[in-house]
């Protein structure tokens, strides 16, 4: 058996003999109610993909560490509280998503995913990010949407392959100079923060094509402007650094 589909089935439990599917390689189980997985689900050595979105896990058993061929893992829509320290085991992860749980820290040992270019922490309760997030060099796309956070770590200018950043709606008052590192960054993500300026080192995000931002949370119209044009917009956010020049297309999102 390669192909295991219990998606939508009620499921409260998994029996421990879901180990000894030793061929196992793609597990739906979204849409359930478990609360727990039986620890031998790290015997399922061949597993690639684990679809585990709309349950009620509150948390992840250590032995999920063993799933050395696991790619995508989603975890959406959860009550997780806290990752296990061996999520970082998890060497060949191409994808984790952990977007709608109750995460309000993440371990260290998520800096050992070194392969894994799409990370999606958006609606939890992160308050701040480990230094080790900057060990993740081949991240492409970080979903920070919907959290707490008061600030990035300066170790973020590590991520020189990313791409995608989205920070909307945390409680970001500035953002270090060190972004100007993110060299490959396109779109970046701003709305709804307390920000009143920009690192002029964001100037040098020569790739940057889409620029969002907004004083509210996004309900209302977008308005597609020419960055010179930003002091007629009623937004805390007043003027950019002269370093934006190349900017292309700037989003700025305004209340109705």
């Amino acid at each position: 058996l390669e192909y295991l589909d219990l998606n939508s089935n009620q499921l409260t439990q998994l029996p421990s003999e879901i180990g000894c599917l030793q061929n196992l390689e793609y597990l739906d189980l979204n849409s359930n109610q478990l609360t727990q997985l039986p620890e031998k689900i790290g015997f399922v050595k061949n597993l690639q993909r684990l679809e585990l979105s709309s349950n009620q896990l509150t948390q992840l058993p250590e032995k999920i560490g063993f799933l050395e061929n696991l790619q995508y893992l989603e975890l959406e829509d959860n009550q997780l509280r806290q990752l296990p320290l061996e999520i970082g085991l998890l060497k060949n992860l191409r994808s984790l998503t952990l977007t709608s749980n109750q995460l309000t820290q993440l371990p260290p040992e998520i800096g050992q995913l070194q392969n894994l270019p799409w990370l999606n922490l958006g609606k939890n309760q992160l308050t701040q990010l480990p230094k080790e997030i900057g060990q993740l060099t081949n991240l492409q796309t970080l979903d920070l949407r919907d959290n707490q956070l008061t600030q990035l770590p300066k170790e973020i200018k590590q991520l020189t392959n990313l791409q995608l950043l989205i920070l909307e709606s945390n409680q970001l008052t500035e953002l270090p100079k060190e972004i100007g590192f993110l060299k490959k960054l396109e779109s970046l993500f701003l709305g709804a923060n307390q920000l009143t300026k920009l690192p002029n080192e964001m100037g040098y995000l020569k790739n940057l094509k889409r620029l969002y931002l907004s004083r509210f949370r996004i309900k209302g119209m977008i308005l597609m402007i020419n960055w010179q044009e930003l002091d007629s917009i009623d937004n805390p956010l007043k003027q950019l650094p002269k370093e934006f020049e190349n900017l292309t297309e700037l989003c700025i999102f305004t209340h109705k």
